[in-house]
């Protein structure tokens, strides 16, 4: 096979993504599927082509048109994502989606070609590569329009490929050549083949009869949001971007579907989003509370009462998990893919696991006090197990830490930290109270000592603002949670100089920067970052609740033209705006909504205000 250069790579903001609750696909607009771990978000991949354009595999189907565009675009509220291309030859037509867990046990990828019109010659290559790309595979052709799989490696991971056209075995890849009238149709359907499902079915007739219940699930679930206000549209898909990050399985939240995405080109940083981070995961439930979603906040819940065995230890909860709860995540690195772009290393695991991160305990015991309050009221076993983790935090809040951003080149005192380790004990002190718990004695000295820490350790009376850690030379954008998480007043003097600061050291233009690298704690790599999508929603949110709401209007919606086309978010932007890092990302799509949210609440009571005066 030719090698590929540089040039085959689709920019990271080129796809749209489908998922059935167990896993996610990633679909570029030139229709191929070049990334899916299969069958869970955690499971090796099958398709890594975005990260190989060689060697990671893919499922590619284009019509043969000598020129063409494309269109890509979500059915409106549902996860089915159709890519259109358009010649003066004819125009066609692919539907992708994923039968959800919920009505079908998942484990199925279902594409639908149609010809909308001319007369259409189509070209599919169905390319697995096992176990990321390091494992051969076997081949068989059970009859014309039926294919299996079989990885030869450790994952044993067996796959079958269904088609209504029939199908040829090419160098191990699977193809098929085929040509539609207008409105004829051909569909194709790779399944896990631990899946169970009925042998006698008529094919054409399943594909049809889930799509349209994927949609209906997907229309339904949009219906329930409590969310009527501006930019709806907007919340909504940010909506149904992370209920395609929670397992239906187990409840627990992924942080994004993909591995090492590169956070610069050519970088070091890349590093494996599959699993649950307790901050991400937390602030999650924040949204979908603040949505409505009372039954996903309740699933969480669940798998960390159940599932993350160390809520019930003695040892510190861990920073991050599997789906299932496990905290082995033993980082490796895949050599045999060369990256985004070249961005080697391709790494999968995260050593992060490891890491001290103290602010976890505050954001989960936030999702906490917001779910005994606005869901249901927690059991007391889940109460004294949180019991035993804010004990262990009310002795050890005062330590170092990697902080929010997992800097790996050494410990510090990080601001968000101490003020994370403020929320937790503050919260578990309101649930206390508002349960008639019993509570340590400890807990409000304790709170109280880290209050004042902040307002005598960290505050900068040169700068005038709160600085990233006591003797630093820089703010942190993660500063900007202060007002968010109720430490502070909005609009208090040394809030504001604060605010100040950032802007002047951080924001350019609407985009924000987690800090400066040469003047904060090094974190081990070299290289220059883009903007944090996340951190400028943080930003907008606070300029709204200080009461800047046209400036806050105004750059929200200058943040909103730099998603995709598809209204999805990476981690970061680059310099000319290219999306970077693992996609879509969690805590952009949760900073979103909490931003449309609290911005739409201040405009209204803006305009109250003017009304009644």
């Amino acid at each position: 096979m030719k090698k590929q250069g540089r040039a085959n790579y689709q920019p990271i903001e080129n796809y749209g993504i489908i998922g059935d609750l167990n896993t996610i696909a990633l679909v570029s607009l030139s229709g191929s599927i070049d990334f899916m771990c299969f069958p869970d978000f955690d499971s090796p991949s099958i398709f890594a082509a975005l990260l190989d354009a060689n060697n990671g595999g893919k499922f590619e189907i284009s019509p043969d048109f000598p020129e063409m565009k494309t269109k890509q675009l979500y059915l409106p509220d549902t996860n089915v994502l159709l890519t259109r291309f358009l010649s003066p030859d004819g125009v066609g037509e692919i539907t992708d989606f994923m039968p959800v867990e919920e009505l079908y046990s998942g484990k199925e990828l279902i594409r639908r070609i149609t010809t909308v019109r001319g007369l259409t010659h189509y070209k599919m290559r169905c390319s697995p590569r096992f176990n990321y790309g390091r494992s051969p595979h076997t081949v068989e052709l059970v009859n014309e329009k039926e294919v299996i799989f079989k990885s030869s490696g450790e994952d044993k991971t067996v796959l079958r490929l269904l088609s209504s056209v029939p199908l040829q075995i090419q160098n191990g890849d699977v193809i098929a050549e085929f040509t539609l009238k207008p409105n004829q149709i051909a569909d194709f359907l790779l399944e896990h083949v631990d899946k169970q499902h009925n042998e006698a079915r008529d094919f054409k007739n399943f594909i049809t009869e889930s799509l349209f219940k994927t949609v209906n699930y997907w229309k339904n679930w949009v219906s329930q949001s409590t969310y009527k206000g501006r930019w709806l549209e907007t919340v909504n898909r940010s909506a149904l971007v992370l209920k395609l990050l929670t397992s239906y399985n187990y409840g627990s939240i992924i942080a994004a579907p993909t591995f090492s995405l590169p956070e610069s080109i050519s970088g070091k940083r890349n590093f494996d989003y599959r699993y649950t981070w307790i901050r991400d995961a937390s602030f999650t439930v924040y949204a979908f509370i603040r949505l409505g979603y009372i039954r996903e906040a309740r699933a969480f819940m669940n798998w960390v009462e159940k599932f993350c065995l160390d809520i019930k230890a003695q040892q510190r909860l861990g920073i991050m998990y599997s789906i299932d709860g496990q905290r082995q995540l033993e980082e490796i690195t895949l050599d045999n893919l060369e990256g985004y772009k070249k961005s080697a290393p391709v790494r999968i695991g995260n050593n992060a696991y490891k890491q001290l991160q103290l602010d976890i305990y505050g954001e989960l015991l936030d999702a906490v006090y917001l779910y005994n309050k606005y869901g249901d009221p927690i059991s007391i076993d889940f109460w004294k197990n949180l019991e035993n983790q804010v004990n262990w935090l009310s002795q050890n809040w005062f330590q170092p830490d990697e902080g929010i951003w997992e800097v790996r080149g050494g410990q510090q005192y990080f601001l968000y930290s101490r003020l994370m380790c403020w929320v937790a004990l503050d919260r578990a002190i309101k649930i206390g109270e508002s349960r008639s718990f019993p509570l340590n004695e400890n807990w409000r000295p304790e709170r109280d000592r880290i209050f004042n820490s902040i307002y005598t350790d960290f505050w900068n009376e040169e700068k005038q603002a709160f600085m990233q850690y006591p003797g630093s030379e820089t703010v942190d954008a993660a500063s900007l949670l202060m007002p968010l998480i109720r430490f502070s007043s909005p609009k208090d003097p040394r809030w504001l100089s604060t605010l100040k600061r950032i802007e002047e050291e951080l924001v350019s233009d609407s985009l924000v920067y987690r800090y400066r690298q040469n003047k904060a704690a090094p974190d081990g790599f070299v290289r220059h970052e883009g903007t944090f999508s996340m951190c400028t929603f943080w930003y907008v949110e606070c300029l709204s609740k200080s009461g800047q709401l046209e400036k806050a209007r105004f750059y929200f919606e200058k943040m909103l033209g730099y998603a995709n086309h598809l209204g999805l978010y990476s981690e970061q932007l680059g310099f000319q705006g290219e999306h970077l890092g693992n996609f879509p990302q969690a805590f952009t799509h949760l900073g979103l909504i909490s931003a449309a949210y609290n911005l739409n609440l201040q405009l209204n009571d803006s305009r109250n205000k003017d009304v009644t005066n």
